[in-house]
């Protein structure tokens, strides 16, 4: 069955290699054919087909691409979030206490959560997220965390290296994720993640885990310079991630490293409204030319939220981005950052994933913020299910 979405006021394609029609068409048309993209165009160029929808001159834009995400976990850190509002400073080490609630969880609560943050980011007009491991550090508890996650998106990322465990020697923990760890939770996943940070794992570490992961037949993307301006860029850039993630604290070197590099720098600015920290240099980034994306990072301690309009409302209010630039990055860099091809944009044989918003264009996301824009979804040709049912 075909599916025809007509009265679309602005399609914001975000295909800036499309010839006839680079980035944006005004009064346009869409085909929906089976899971992908059949054609589109100017409405008045439509072709016939089995149903049609009019959007009433909506925007229809890419599915957004949320490529970092920690979504597998239990337990609650709000006390935290309060104590940061009352002025102490976000560290790495927070993250045991969701530890110690994770490996307490049965598989069904994790599998329950995960499956509401879904719901949450699917109505944030998210038709694609990546999940990480990383709340369990030890074998079984990271082994079923990408299993679940497996079970929800295919970006499946194994994050053993998030940090130390309590308890342990650091040296043996480190042969744990690179050996045992590693080999049962690489069937699950795609990708394998360091925290490379102060407080968490250094250069040396992060590359010895992530060596491991490549050799495992993993590939690699990297939490980087997020507190402190270190080394993650440059060693993300050497092992040519896909991403070096968060990117808060650059050297002009980073911003040159990554400008000249396939890896993307993928900005989380909610995770700077929630932990008071500088936004990233993303002018920098884009002036260099850099690939950026925005991500939500959702995550229980730094920054709980699945709101993807909300981060790219920040990257225009905070980090100097202009609304075309980071919708782009919420779409097709993210896709970038996941090394998509068939996602993030719209032309016609990538997959059928669209946002439609309750505005007449993606400027609204920033003019509007914290406003529920996202009016319908749809994922591989087929619709996500928003709540009530919303009247053609």
């Amino acid at each position: 069955m075909s599916l025809l979405l007509t009265g679309i006021g602005l399609l914001a394609t975000q295909d800036q290699s499309a010839a006839q029609h680079p980035g944006e068409i005004a009064d346009a048309a869409l085909l929906i054919a089976g899971e992908t993209i059949g054609w589109l165009g100017p409405a008045a160029q439509a072709p016939a087909a089995d149903d049609a929808i009019d959007l009433g001159g909506r925007c229809v834009l890419p599915g957004f691409v949320d490529s970092h995400a920690h979504l597998v976990f239990a337990g609650d850190r709000s006390q935290e979030f309060a104590a940061r509002m009352t002025g102490r400073p976000y560290t790495a080490g927070g993250i045991r206490s969701t530890v110690a609630a994770t490996r307490a969880a049965s598989e069904d609560q994790l599998r329950a959560n995960l499956t509401r943050l879904a719901a949450e980011l699917h109505a944030a007009g998210v038709t694609t997220f990546e999940c990480k491991s990383g709340y369990g550090l030890d074998v079984d508890t990271e082994q079923r965390s990408v299993a679940i996650a497996a079970e929800q998106t295919p970006e499946v990322t194994f994050l053993g290296a998030h940090v130390v465990p309590a308890g342990i020697d650091r040296d043996d923990y480190l042969d744990l994720v690179c050996g045992p760890m590693l080999a049962a939770c690489a069937p699950h996943a795609r990708w394998v993640d360091a925290f490379c940070e102060q407080g968490a794992f250094d250069v040396d570490e992060s590359r010895a885990v992530l060596e491991a992961g490549i050799a495992a037949g993993l590939r690699p993307r990297l939490h980087a310079n997020q507190l402190t301006a270190g080394g993650g860029v440059a060693l993300a850039v050497e092992l040519d991630a896909a991403s070096a993630d968060h990117c808060t604290h650059l050297s002009a070197a980073d911003i040159d490293a990554l400008a000249g590099s396939d890896t993307v720098a993928t900005l989380l600015p909610l995770v700077e409204f929630s932990t008071r920290s500088p936004y990233p240099d993303a002018r920098g980034l884009l002036d260099a030319g850099a690939e950026v994306a925005l991500a939500t990072d959702c995550n229980p301690g730094s920054g709980f939220s699945t709101s993807m309009p909300l981060a790219i409302a920040l990257a225009v209010r905070e980090m100097r981005m202009s609304p075309a630039e980071a919708v782009y990055a919420a779409t097709a860099g993210g896709a970038r950052a996941l090394r998509r091809n068939d996602i993030g944009r719209l032309a016609v044989g990538l997959r059928a994933d669209l946002t439609v918003l309750d505005a007449p264009g993606y400027l609204h996301l920033a003019y509007r913020p914290g406003v529920p824009l996202v009016h319908r979804v749809w994922q591989s040709g087929r619709e996500i299910p928003l709540g009530p049912a919303i009247p053609g």
